[in-house]
């Protein structure tokens, strides 16, 4: 039973499991982040990093079809390099590759807006508004209603509201899914996603077994505590003082009622937007929970106006895996 739920817990992070050129030099193992730590700032303007995302354009959806022989070239673990790579990369763009867990994908812009007060740093904050440029996915191999599929997000704040303006501060990102073993669910909008997911059990755990513990093992020895993604980078968003920084523990994402797309079959399909058609998801978090239930509050909204399937989007669009951290304030 713990090698499954550790195998449905790798399968989580929306293709932060990744297969490039080779390199020569191989990252060292990370020590856990502190709170005297930060990235190195990463130079960038949206508008340039959307650019790249649509800058290839598919004519036809993909079906990219997860693969065991794409962990590995020849006796390198190319699984535990990029393991230990995507915890470090804070870039936004990089060269092609392979999301190994979330292969099938659509990217999505638009507006991250907090309109709720709350206790929380950051952009968590009441009144702070962002762009944020999200990847839609489903882990394995399926995309099709009526499969079995674990949906997932990866987004990326940026605090501008400027798609010109030069930023010196890296993106924050957030990873978040329905249910790490899947479910059938018949679209996405049905599902409510967090970044500390239920864990289910059927028959595509089994089919994938070999593949999901490689993936398990090599994430569980790069990081500690997989099956969450902490959520601080959003809390240390445009917060000159660290020693004030408070974070949510749990994150929750749900689109809002009456926007299900009924007559798409994959679900790339029902982000497609025209125009001046949104999908707009509500964003809630919690820190506490009484006798097994979390105690959310909802905040704010996320609002996504454009879409586009590509090359890019599946192969270019990286996003940067929080490191888990011990000195992260929780209330």
């Amino acid at each position: 039973m713990k090698q499954f739920l550790i195998f449905s817990t790798l399968l989580l992070f929306l293709g932060c499991s990744e297969r490039e050129t080779p390199k020569k030099n191989v990252l060292n193992k990370d020590k856990t982040t502190t709170q005297k730590e930060s990235p190195k700032p990463v130079a960038n303007r949206v508008k340039s990093i959307w650019s790249e995302v649509t800058s290839d354009l598919y004519e036809t959806l993909p079906q990219n079809e997860v693969s065991y022989s794409k962990l590995f070239d020849g006796a390198r673990d190319l699984i535990f390099e990029n393991a230990q790579r995507t915890l470090s990369e804070h870039a936004d763009i990089i060269a092609p590759f392979d999301k190994l867990a979330h292969p099938n994908g659509v990217c999505i812009r638009g507006l991250w807006e907090i309109n709720n007060s709350n206790i929380y740093s950051g952009y968590f904050k009441d009144g702070s508004k962002a762009l944020i440029i999200a990847r839609a996915s489903s882990a394995m191999s399926n995309t099709k209603r009526g499969e079995i599929r674990a949906f997932g997000m990866a987004g990326k704040l940026f605090p501008t509201l400027d798609e010109t303006e030069l930023l010196t501060e890296s993106s924050a990102n957030f990873f978040v899914i329905d249910d790490l073993g899947g479910t059938k669910a018949p679209y996405f909008t049905d599902v409510a996603l967090t970044n500390e997911p239920d864990v289910s059990f059927n028959s595509s755990i089994f089919t994938a077994l070999a593949y999901g513990l490689k993936v398990a093992n090599a994430f569980s020895t790069a990081d500690v505590n997989s099956g969450i993604r902490q959520l601080y980078e959003i809390s240390y968003l445009g917060e000159p003082n660290s020693s004030t920084i408070i974070t949510p523990k749990w994150m929750k994402i749900t689109a809002q009622e009456g926007q299900t797309a009924l007559d798409v079959n994959d679900f790339r399909d029902e982000f497609t937007f025209q125009g001046n058609q949104v999908l707009i998801f509500d964003i809630a978090v919690a820190s506490v929970e009484v006798n097994g239930t979390k105690q959310w509050q909802e905040i704010g909204t996320m609002t996504f106006d454009t879409s586009v399937t590509s090359h890019s989007c599946d192969h270019r669009l990286h996003f940067h895996h929080p490191k888990w951290r011990n000195d992260i304030t929780y209330k």
